[in-house]
């Protein structure tokens, strides 16, 4: 690959091709990738804790588990096994989900900062499970990014606007923003495929649930997508849900994702680390096949 730094990537363990998972990030580990970062779906602190034991040298962590699905007792416990395991290479990224998300689940939750602040904490005080490993914080607004900067050791962004970036990054302490150790990740959609409107598409549907919560379309109007938000909203009251790709602009797909030829990837990531972003967590998807054949992709394109 040219110049550009090889970037994290998302992994999730899918039903019926979790050891397929493991064997994918043993490659990912041999290709030099910054890390591997692992959502809720499939069990992402699970597969961390498999990937303590199925890799020896990759960062990886969790982006994101939710505080409010385990206690913290029992987190800490997780966390801190994962961590003594890995030797030290396991962030665990935590953060409040969504509301929708939360509905479901059946879970109350209350201030997401307050919440956030009190888990922290408590990890902390269950000083019987064990040295915990870096906290990161999932963030959107400057509010959490904030207190990322105060009580944890990086922060991660899902779906950040490139172009908003250095005015969100700003609202971190000048301490933190300085620390180059400070993990400052986004997990970016990636589709690579020399048909842009078939991995335009393929990104259209991958966010199709993110612009359907209010938190996203506050975070994206406040990054400048005002007319985009407001007419994804009316389709959403109105339930016209097969509309709301078409409400998906391409300046604003162009700023939120990475699609097209493998040399557009390439400009595109190297733009997100001039953007601010220390470890872009690349998530891939395919126009032609599933997540195996999607990474296929992505090691062509940064080979």
């Amino acid at each position: 690959m040219a110049s550009v730094a090889l970037p994290a990537v998302s992994l999730a363990a899918v039903p019926g091709r979790r050891r397929a998972t493991l064997e994918l990030a043993r490659e990912i580990e041999r290709r030099g990738f910054a890390g591997i970062y692992c959502p809720s779906f499939g069990d992402g602190l699970g597969l961390c804790e498999a990937l303590a034991f199925a890799t020896e040298r990759i960062p990886f962590g969790t982006s994101i588990a939710n505080i409010y699905v385990r206690h913290v007792a029992d987190y800490a416990q997780t966390a801190s096994l994962i961590h003594e395991l890995s030797g030290g290479r396991f962030r665990f990224g935590i953060g409040v989900s969504h509301g929708p998300a939360l509905e479901r689940l059946g879970v109350k939750a209350g201030p997401p900062l307050g919440d956030i602040r009190a888990f922290v904490a408590g990890l902390h005080a269950n000083t019987r499970a064990g040295e915990q490993p870096p906290i990161v914080l999932a963030t959107l607004r400057k509010q959490m990014i904030g207190l990322a900067g105060e009580i944890a050791q990086g922060m991660v962004f899902a779906n950040g606007a490139r172009s908003h970036m250095r005015e969100s990054l700003a609202a971190l302490p000048s301490a933190r923003a300085n620390d180059p150790s400070y993990f400052v990740g986004n997990m970016i959609p990636t589709c690579i495929s020399d048909d842009v409107a078939a991995a335009a598409a393929t990104n259209r549907r991958t966010l199709i649930g993110y612009v359907s919560m209010p938190n996203y379309r506050n975070y994206w109007r406040e990054a400048g997508y005002v007319d985009e938000m407001n007419a994804i909203e009316a389709a959403v009251v109105a339930k016209d849900f097969e509309r709301i790709p078409s409400l998906m602009s391409e300046r604003w797909l162009s700023d939120v994702t990475l699609y097209g030829p493998a040399a557009r990837v390439r400009e595109g990531l190297e733009a997100w680390y001039d953007a601010g972003i220390r470890t872009p967590i690349l998530v891939p998807s395919s126009a032609a096949g599933n997540q195996l054949k999607a990474f296929e992709e992505l090691f062509a394109c940064l080979s």
